[in-house]
């Protein structure tokens, strides 16, 4: 499965570099991924976003969206994996994303009613990308 995580800059604090680079590098194993790091002062430029998605199935997080169990993480996963098409995971900056990217998505997905952090809101999507991969995947991560 193809998989791009669009984010406002990368993660700033060690803690979440370190697990970001990790997590990245685990999913590698079981998705085609790609990583697209908007500049921070294009934080709030619609366009930019429009066009790091592209025509993927996307995925907005956000605070309203949809709260995914693990398991339930998984199915959409998998759902979206027999559709064919990129899924595009789109983290916005610390005031959220543009009001036209959100409604140009075809998901939100909230990971918590809590408001994050943004470094820690990466760390948790890819963690949690990481987990559902595993599961459907049979591995024992999950565990």
């Amino acid at each position: 499965m193809k998989l791009h995580i669009i984010t406002v800059g990368e993660p700033k604090l060690a803690y979440a570099q370190n697990g970001w680079q990790e997590y990245v590098k685990r999913m590698q194993r079981f998705h085609q991924l790609r990583l697209t790091h908007i500049a921070n002062k294009k934080a709030y430029d619609a366009e930019s976003f429009t066009q790091a998605m592209g025509s993927a199935y996307k995925v907005a997080l956000d605070i309203e969206g949809t709260n995914f169990s693990s398991p339930e993480l998984a199915a959409f996963l998998e759902k979206q994996a027999q559709g064919g098409r990129e899924v595009c995971f789109v983290i916005g900056g610390p005031e959220g994303l543009p009001q036209t990217v959100r409604q140009a998505c075809d998901a939100h997905w909230s990971l918590s009613r809590l408001t994050l952090p943004h470094d820690l809101a990466m760390l948790v999507t890819a963690e949690a990308l990481y987990r559902a991969s595993t599961i459907n995947a049979g591995h024992p991560y999950h565990k």
